[in-house]
């Protein structure tokens, strides 16, 4: 008798275990919460039920216009913004999400509240791009890039595309703009 009461509590243990649920703000590799990088366009309005989706139509699909889909909470925070593979195409994947919520969080820890420091602390940086008006912090273990304004860069760098920058010229200090996760 006894060992079919502990039969029967170890299985209810398993059994609650394999139950858990999903973190909807939480970043891997391949999804962020219920988002997978196999999702459709066509899923999303599953997804975020109980969430706004806008869908803003940029141009001419022939021209190579990308259509942008915001998703904001029902309290209108805007939460993310994503960009689908093919225009217009409610069967196309996603490409890229851009998280705007500080709520979002890598694996590692890493959100919008983040700074250079933590960056360069939990991964190891693959390049930096130096764009017009911000800096690109690429990190390709798990998909994931970072915008840094320049602003938070020195002076004698924000001004110079072609400059160079190396991480050691980035303060650890340097706040997180946004960040985008690329499939």
């Amino acid at each position: 008798m006894k060992k079919i009461i502990f039969t029967l509590i170890v299985l209810s243990v398993i059994v609650m275990s394999c139950e858990t649920e999903i973190n909807p703000f939480l970043i891997s590799k391949q999804n962020i919460g219920l988002l997978t990088d196999s999702i459709q366009v066509k899923d999303l309005e599953i997804i975020y039920a109980k969430d706004s989706i806008v869908k803003k139509i940029a141009g001419d699909e022939f021209l190579g216009s990308v259509n942008k889909i915001m998703i904001f909470e029902k309290g209108g925070k805007k939460l993310l913004e994503l960009s689908p593979k093919e225009a217009l195409d409610s069967t196309a994947t996603i490409r890229t999400i851009k998280v705007l919520d500080s709520r979002y969080k890598t694996t590692t820890g890493i959100t919008t509240l983040s700074t250079f420091g933590d960056i360069k602390a939990k991964h190891k940086i693959s390049s930096i791009e130096n764009t017009l008006r911000n800096i690109v912090v690429i990190v390709n273990e798990n998909n994931t890039y970072f915008t840094i304004s320049k602003e938070e860069l020195p002076s004698e760098l924000r001004f110079d595309m072609s400059k160079k920058i190396e991480a050691i010229n980035i303060p650890d200090t340097a706040k997180i703009k946004y960040f985008m996760v690329g499939w």
